[in-house]
């Protein structure tokens, strides 16, 4: 069998979208499956929506994945000299034609046959202009399309590896343009030229391109190009099974990025839509999946579209990643929040990342939960007042938390633990009466780490001032009620 060639081919026309990264996470999965290459080919015709800005974040997003390329990227743009020789190869053998029906022309084709009830389809007018028509026309400066001549008669089957075999009826495609009037070529005309050129055997993608296969497969026989193998991956819907918009959330890679999601998280989960390893374990690593990625293995029916399961597995990762890595991820969001500046301290940030990530999901709110380690002015939870702080007592309780605190030499979790629970038998009061004030009184919050960590992390001083803090607060606002 020869080499296999998968290619991922976007429009720079946008951010890196969750479908997009699926196909080219499929494309790069059965490549390294099989020792094959992958090229990025960028489908950039399009010259007024296509930007190097978009380009850019493409190329970020598949390198912030850890989804490389073999080849390219190969711009469009770059290669309009090749179109423009097949164009002209299948015009000289008869296959194609030059076309210079006017917009209204062809308006009122369509309108004919719209009134006849029949598709609205080009009727082949130019089909069989001589030589000499083409010459006349030419000369006197009109700008033709080449249209393909397309079989009449009999039908185009698509053998596609997920879906089977689609058939398509020849009579429902009318002569369909494969170069513009301003000589650039159509999108079915170039990618098929390109995945001729470079030697692609299979092409991955989304189904939305299933109507395009057999208007390809045409070119490819007219051209007599040997056909690749297909698979057209199922659509990704949104929990509601309505098309997929920004309304449902992020949808591209770049926003879960800058929410703080992990780029393996991402990864997995992308697998995930349309495939499933063969244990059915839904959390695995590449090294995984690029052992037992096959298309024939790819569902057909539409992926689901779940941002709860992903944040779900995000925070999985979270809880496993290299403490390291995950302190390297988190500093920008701290940055972000204004918490600390360039000249932080590293071992200090990674205890309290240690610290705080068994409970959050996502690097920002990794870094929401960090926040009271850096800053002394925030707000007390509203709930955990009311159930907290408006005991009757809590200020004297908290008054001889203060006290004890203040004659512990060594300020560790182990040390001041044990002062807490010799203060409870002495004051013969249950555990929560002494721990719950007091973390509410040291984070402002009524979860989050162990209580002695969060001490530790803070120190002696900043423990014992928060404490008086709300003491404060609670015989100021608490007990006037």
């Amino acid at each position: 069998m020869s080499e296999i060639r998968v290619r991922f081919a976007p429009s720079p026309t946008g951010n890196l979208h969750i479908g997009g990264a699926r196909t080219a996470l499929f494309n790069w999965l059965f490549a390294r499956h099989n020792n094959g290459k992958m090229v990025l080919r960028v489908d950039d015709t399009d010259l007024e929506r296509s930007t190097g800005e978009s380009m850019k974040a493409i190329i970020d997003g598949l390198n912030w994945l850890g989804i490389d390329w073999d080849e390219g990227p190969i711009y469009q743009s770059k290669r309009l000299d090749e179109y423009r020789k097949y164009a002209k190869k299948l015009i000289d053998e008869g296959k194609a034609y030059y076309c210079f029906c006017s917009k209204e022309e062809l308006d009122e084709m369509r309108n004919i046959a719209q009134k006849e009830g029949k598709p609205p389809m080009y009727t082949g007018k130019c089909r069989n202009l001589t030589r000499e028509e083409v010459s006349k026309y030419l000369d006197e400066g009109k700008k033709p399309v080449v249209r393909l001549k397309v079989p009449m008669e009999g039908k185009t089957v698509v053998h596609d590896i997920i879906r089977g075999d689609v058939e398509f009826d020849n009579a429902t495609f009318d002569d369909f343009i494969i170069m513009k009037s301003d000589d650039m070529p159509t999108y079915n005309f170039a990618t098929v030229v390109d995945d001729y050129e470079l030697k692609i055997t299979h092409i991955i993608r989304g189904e939305e391109h299933l109507s395009n296969t057999p208007k390809q497969i045409l070119m490819y026989e007219a051209l007599g190009f040997d056909i690749p193998k297909f698979a057209h991956v199922s659509m990704i819907l949104a929990p509601d099974r309505s098309k997929l918009s920004k309304r449902h959330g992020a949808t591209s890679v770049q926003e879960f990025r800058d929410l703080g999601y992990l780029p393996e998280a991402i990864i997995n989960y992308i697998t995930l839509l349309g495939w499933i390893p063969e244990d059915g374990e839904e959390i695995f690593n590449t090294s995984k999946s690029i052992k037992e990625f096959t298309l024939e293995r790819v569902s057909k029916n539409p992926a689901i579209y779940d941002t709860k399961k992903l944040t779900w597995l995000n925070g999985i990762y979270i809880r496993e990643y290299d403490i390291d890595r995950l302190t390297k991820e988190v500093i920008p969001f701290l940055i972000k929040n204004g918490l600390i500046s360039d000249d932080y301290d590293y071992n200090y940030i990674k205890k309290i990342v240690n610290a705080v990530r068994g409970r959050e999901k996502t690097l920002a709110e990794i870094a929401d939960a960090m926040s009271y380690y850096f800053i002394d002015e925030f707000d007390y939870d509203e709930k955990g007042v009311k159930k907290h702080f408006e005991k009757d007592g809590v200020a004297d309780i908290l008054k001889k938390a203060v006290e004890a605190l203040n004659d512990v030499s060594n300020f560790n979790v182990i040390e001041t633990e044990e002062v807490y629970r010799n203060l409870i038998v002495k004051l013969n009061i249950t555990s929560g009466a002494l721990f719950h004030p007091t973390r509410l009184a040291i984070s402002g919050r009524t979860f989050g780490p162990g209580l002695f960590d969060i001490m530790e992390l803070l120190g002696k001083e900043k423990t014992i001032e928060r404490i008086k803090k709300a003491i404060k607060y609670i015989e100021e606002n608490i007990k006037s009620k």
